[in-house]
């Protein structure tokens, strides 16, 4: 009894140190960006910190190579970074990467800021959107916003803020040496083993004002990746991959409408669209643009009806490219579809789309060859004297035949009306005369 007694003591004692005692986690979780500043890359980071937080792990470590993004998914990854009860660590590497625009936003924003050797950073000046000239009052407006928010983290970080905002208003760039000498960041390390060892024991003080000692050297490094639904999201936040679905699912549809009932197009074409449509969602976009590719369509269908010797169909590849440059209106070039793109899309598709019109045109322009219609104008030869009635031979069957002349046995005859079962019918060579057509087909 005494010794059941003991077990239970000592296994209670136990539960409560792993509860209360023992730290829940003692690894460091880590993500990569190495893309544009964009909504999904925004929820892969927060998705990062609520799983380090929910599992408390001692850090979160950010390994950044951006050229930069859109200003509000930046704001909102900066958001979540200062609420971070897990201290953040934005880490450029390895060497030749970088963090521009706002690439070095999120970088001061982070609890630690830490460079590799041969990285670079800065030139965070604020590219407006609309592609047009603005007054130079809202260019200031613009401008003093960014570095105000750019002080209004940096200054409790205990970085340069003179020098961060230079960044904002002159577009200054800087190695990691000049970073790391003018005080923008924390370390200038080789490696993640190096700059753990860099920091091993040094406080860190979060935005919130805890101050934490960080003991990271041999601690587990668990990498988490984006998800099946991010790094799907983020294949086609590309402009490039969304105006492609556009125009892919674009000539879809206009296949579809020019052959109906063949589903497969049509198909392809709302799943293209719509797909194309969720993305550019996500992304600022010129809906001039849009008309400029629909325009496009436009003058390859005129192209194929009026047969302009081309000048139409190259006016629809020069609308829709204009139309896929202009499509996004993103602050850096990254984020805007490629010329190249733009012509690998445009030329084939004009051409298809013309051949296509063509054919659509063609068919519609032919002669009806089958039921009532197709039995106008063709040949017959007489089996009997048509003198008005008797009968024709035709398309292997023999025909009851009216004329209104006389037709004797073996002239060849050309119909010129149906009623019902009954030809109408005159002498191959002979003058139609002025009668009009009466067609009635079977029920």
């Amino acid at each position: 009894m005494k010794s059941f007694k003991l077990r239970t003591a000592l296994l209670a004692i136990f539960g409560t140190v792993l509860a209360f005692g023992l730290p829940a986690s003692t690894q460091v979780l880590k993500i990569v960006v190495s893309d544009t500043i964009q909504p999904i890359t925004a929820e892969y980071i927060g998705r990062a910190l609520d799983e380090a937080a929910r599992e408390k792990d001692k850090a979160v470590l950010i390994e950044l190579n951006t050229p930069g993004g859109l200003l509000d998914s930046t704001h909102d990854i900066i958001e979540k970074i200062l609420a971070s009860p897990v201290p953040v660590i934005v880490y450029i590497e390895p060497s030749g990467r970088r963090a521009a625009s706002a690439g070095f936003f999120i970088l001061e924003s982070a609890d630690v800021a830490a460079m590799s050797p041969g990285t670079n950073t800065g030139a965070a000046h604020p590219v407006t959107l609309g592609g047009g000239q603005q007054d130079d009052v809202m260019k200031e407006k613009i401008e003093n916003d960014s570095a105000a928010f750019m002080r209004s983290f940096v200054s409790k970080r205990g970085r340069n803020v003179e020098i961060a905002e230079s960044a904002v208003r002159q577009s200054k760039s800087f190695t990691d040496q000049e970073a790391l000498a003018q005080k923008l960041v924390d370390y200038d390390a080789s490696s993640e083993e190096d700059l753990f060892r860099q920091m091993e024991g040094k406080p860190v003080k979060l935005f919130n004002g805890r101050t934490v000692t960080l003991n990271l050297v041999g601690q587990p490094i668990r990498l988490l990746p984006m998800t099946l639904k991010q790094r799907i999201l983020a294949y086609m936040m590309d402009p490039n991959i969304a105006f492609i679905f556009l125009a892919v699912g674009a000539l879809a549809l206009y296949a579809e409408f020019n052959h109906p009932g063949a589903v497969v197009p049509g198909t392809v074409g709302v799943v293209f669209i719509l797909l194309a449509v969720f993305a550019l969602n996500l992304l600022p976009v010129r809906f001039a643009a849009v008309g400029l590719i629909l325009a496009a369509f436009v003058l390859f269908a005129l192209e194929a009806k009026f047969s302009t010797h081309g000048i139409l169909a190259l006016g629809g590849i020069v609308t829709m490219t204009l139309g896929g440059l202009l499509l996004v209106d993103a602050p850096i070039p990254e984020m805007r579809v490629h010329l190249t793109t733009a012509l690998a899309v445009s030329l084939p598709l004009g051409l298809i789309t013309v051949f296509l019109m063509s054919i659509a045109l063609k068919a519609s322009a032919n002669k009806v060859v089958t039921g009532a219609q197709g039995m106008i104008g063709q040949i017959g030869t007489a089996q009997t004297p048509l003198a008005p009635q008797g009968k024709v031979f035709m398309h292997g069957e023999i025909w009851d035949a009216v004329s209104n002349s006389a037709v004797p046995v073996g002239q060849s005859v050309v119909v010129r009306s149906l009623k019902g079962l009954l030809l109408r019918v005159e002498p191959v060579g002979s003058r139609p005369e002025p009668i009009a057509e009466e067609v009635e087909s079977n029920p």
